[in-house]
């Protein structure tokens, strides 16, 4: 049972914004280190020797697991999230990503083990995505239910920048592998060594946020004896519009984020003929426009209103996907390194007001649940499939088609925010 504030002890916004930030980045940076060897590592060293296209495919299938486990964290964390409080969930889930990711840094391989191998890669990767299900709807209800009037979407960003820093961690350690090790070592063990190194970073996690203590709006939900029996049933049964269309005005950040990491590092490097290193190095500069685009959006979404910022967002994202091929299709290095940046941009556009805009679609006796499910089946809608469906259509039609793929995503996305009440 979660128990009221110690007296006179309340959370300080550095603590609140810290813990928050530093919980996400770590979640990223495992789930991102998974998506980086599931194109460059795991096709090879997890999947029997053959057609190099089939292991590639079977590898991302394995990437897509942890989508599904998501909302399955998010139920079984959301459950706990508005029944016991958020930061001891918050520890929960942080914990089950971490020890998931480290498991995966320490697997054999199929020359070891055969079929296992994929078979306890899967494993993992559904632990991975069972952690994230928990922890990035806690991570945001920290920030958001802790910000003061006027600055909900500015506190709401800060999770979200643990986004593109998980994501710059991950890349920059896989590209400093590749510099100082030679092919043979980066598979033989060097691979590894993200994975491992996690367990560092969630220990920092862990010892901040033991030291925060519960939320103002779930201290209020205790206070009132208002916590419902069983969240997930009130969700579904009591904000069934709530939850559709909050998965649908997310589904475009997925399949827009999905398709400019993991989808152009595989095609840049098998389709366009770029090195590994070239890939992660573009990829690494695009980033940062990821991660300077979130905060621009929070001010906006604040002094304009989430709604309105993610509408005119999302006609951008489907005008972006009609020049997607003409734009990615080219052996140009700065051209491909432009066409990466618009695209992140746009994508931290999105990504910024987001968690605000889905955590208000519920009330707080819910909110964990509520947020959470939304955000996590939008990933399994926009996300979890996208690499695979980029890469087929792509292969079969041309890169142009990967771009209407995403523009469709983005006029559902659209249409849910012009159904959607005001924010």
């Amino acid at each position: 049972m979660s128990q009221p504030h110690p007296a006179g002890r309340v959370n300080s916004p550095g603590t609140v914004l810290f813990a928050s930030l530093i919980g996400t980045t770590i979640e990223f940076f495992d789930f991102y280190i998974y998506a980086t060897a599931a194109v460059l590592v795991f096709p090879h060293l997890f999947f029997p020797a053959g057609d190099p296209t089939a292991a590639t495919l079977q590898s991302l299938a394995t990437f897509a697991i942890a989508f599904f486990a998501r909302p399955v964290g998010s139920a079984v964390f959301g459950h706990f999230g508005d029944r016991v409080g958020r930061k001891a969930t918050l520890v929960a889930a942080l914990l089950t990503m971490g020890i998931s990711t480290v498991v995966i840094g320490m697997l054999p391989t199929y020359a070891q083990i055969g079929a296992w191998a994929p078979a306890l890669l899967a494993l993992c990767r559904f632990g991975q995505g069972l952690g994230l299900g928990g922890e990035w709807g806690g991570a945001v209800l920290l920030a958001t239910e802790n910000a003061p009037p006027g600055k909900r979407a500015w506190y709401g960003m800060f999770p979200q920048l643990g986004a593109p820093i998980g994501f710059f961690l991950s890349g920059g350690i896989f590209l400093l592998l590749s510099e100082v090790q030679t092919d043979e070592q980066f598979f033989s063990w060097g691979w590894r060594v993200p994975f491992l190194a996690s367990a560092l970073l969630v220990l920092v996690g862990l010892y901040v946020r033991l030291k925060i203590t519960e939320t103002p709006d779930f201290q209020k939900v205790l206070d009132k004896g208002e916590r419902v029996e069983v969240p997930v049933k009130a969700v579904l049964v009591q904000h069934t519009r709530a939850l559709v269309l909050g998965t649908m005005m997310a589904m475009a950040t997925f399949v827009l984020f999905y398709l400019m990491t993991v989808f152009t590092l595989n095609w840049g490097v098998a389709g366009l003929g770029f090195s590994r290193q070239q890939m992660l190095i573009q990829q690494l500069i695009a980033v940062v426009f990821f991660g300077l685009t979130i905060p621009v959006a929070a001010l906006l979404a604040d002094r304009h209103g989430r709604r309105g910022t993610l509408i005119w967002v999302s006609a951008a994202i489907a005008l972006f996907g009609l020049v997607f091929g003409p734009l990615f299709d080219s052996n140009s290095a700065v051209q491909v390194t432009l066409f990466l940046a618009l695209g992140l941009g746009l994508m931290g556009m999105t990504y910024g007001p987001l968690g605000t805009i889905l955590s208000e679609l519920f009330p707080a006796e819910v909110r964990y649940t509520g947020a959470s499910l939304t955000f996590n089946l939008a990933g399994i809608i926009g996300a979890s499939l996208a690499p695979y469906i980029a890469t087929k259509l792509a292969t079969t039609y041309g890169l142009q088609y990967v771009g209407y793929y995403l523009s469709i995503a983005a006029v559902l996305s659209l249409i849910a925010l012009v159904l959607a009440k005001k924010q």
